[in-house]
């Protein structure tokens, strides 16, 4: 069975070819990784790859508290713990680099205690947005544009310097779903005049720059993420200037030598409407980006089973799969597709993330049921 056949991702080997996407669970303490948090993780060590939830590069106002970080000492001791873990059960584990840019709140609490602004490209709010640990659940506000990406472009390096401290195998770029990568890309939240705005060149330099900064820290071993389908966060452009602008950061990015591309190709799901018309730029994504990624591997992540992901590696079309929300649920995800056993544990959506109600963190989290084998 493809699936389970061992392949080389950049300088390590994976067991399989079924990935742990990045999910968000808001397990941390202050935004410290928690004794938790290794447990989950480690839980989930028979994928070939996790990559961790997407971690801050700085500390910022999301839109879930207890997100995790990794700007100092104790974030590195916190997520080596955790690493250590999975590597005693065998797994490999990249870390995801995140910063949210446009779409945090001032209010927060954690972008209060950031003493800056809610940075952005541009001085444009997204659309929607519902910070429900903020009084008033507002939106989303007005950015403060950033006046020199460079400084930006050194936390994410800095960060992928903790990450390698802490025993990542490699790190990810959070280059999707409307988060600081996908707004500098996007020209509908990009409006810059100077080198960072304009033509699809200009637009694609914030992610180019990022990932040759985070590959001076981790050489092949990096990887990035992207939803060229947009939707989500008030993301999307016309179609052939979103396949423009895809095209062109997917063959330079595939140029360094990275380790892999994590595609997210159109889910429904995570499509959002304003003004009765839904966002995202429905594509076929495997069919308009393949052809430009000719060094770096490719794994597609949005409702792919292992069924369909067995046809298409089996195909050449791709390298792998990425998947999530069945990863929540079900921490044998790896042996229930090697034995043919169903995803068929309920999810607990109250507990899916913290939240006033919840005590027990591992309630919805931990307690999700292995199958018989």
């Amino acid at each position: 069975m493809a699936l389970f056949k061992p392949i080389q991702v950049g300088n390590i080997v994976l067991k399989n070819r079924i990935g742990m996407a990045s999910l968000t669970r808001n397990r941390a303490q202050n935004t410290y990784p928690m004794e938790l948090m290794r447990e989950y993780y480690v839980q989930r060590a028979s994928a070939g790859l996790i990559i961790a939830e997407a971690t801050l590069v700085t500390r910022q106002g999301t839109e879930w508290p207890h997100a995790p970080g990794i700007w100092d000492e104790k974030h590195i001791a916190g997520w080596k713990n955790i690493t250590d873990g999975v590597h005693e059960a065998g797994g490999k584990m990249y870390g995801q680099l995140w910063h949210v840019g446009r779409v945090g709140h001032p209010d927060a609490p954690e972008q209060k205690l950031a003493g800056v602004p809610v940075y952005a490209p541009s001085a444009i709010s997204a659309r929607g947005g519902k910070f429900r640990h903020i009084p008033g659940n507002p939106g989303y506000v007005t950015p403060t544009e950033i006046d020199d990406p460079w400084i930006i472009i050194r936390l994410f390096k800095e960060a992928a310097i903790n990450a390698k401290k802490a025993g990542f195998d490699g790190i990810q770029l959070h280059g999707a779903n409307g988060y600081i990568i996908s707004q500098f890309l996007d020209s509908n939240s990009n409006k810059r005049t100077d080198q960072w705005g304009g033509s699809v060149e200009n637009r694609a330099r914030f992610p180019l720059e990022v990932l040759k900064a985070v590959r001076e820290v981790f050489g092949r071993d990096v990887a990035i993420k992207l939803s060229p389908a947009g939707g989500y966060n008030d993301m999307g452009m016309p179609l052939q200037e979103t396949l423009d602008t895809f095209s062109y950061l997917i063959s330079e990015a595939d140029k360094l030598d990275i380790a892999f591309f994590e595609l997210v190709r159109y889910a429904k799901q995570y499509d959002v409407e304003y003004d009765g018309v839904l966002r995202a730029t429905q594509h076929d994504i495997l069919e308009s980006y393949r052809p430009y990624i000719k060094n770096a591997k490719l794994f597609l992540n949005a409702a792919v089973t292992p069924e369909e992901g067995e046809a298409l590696v089996s195909a050449g079309k791709i390298d792998g799969i990425f998947i999530g929300f069945n990863y929540i649920t079900h921490p044998d995800v790896v042996e229930r597709a090697l034995h043919g056993k169903p995803f068929d544990n309920v999810p607990d959506i109250p507990h899916l993330q913290t939240n006033a109600t919840v005590t027990d963190w591992s309630t919805g989290y931990t307690d999700y049921p292995r199958a018989q084998y």
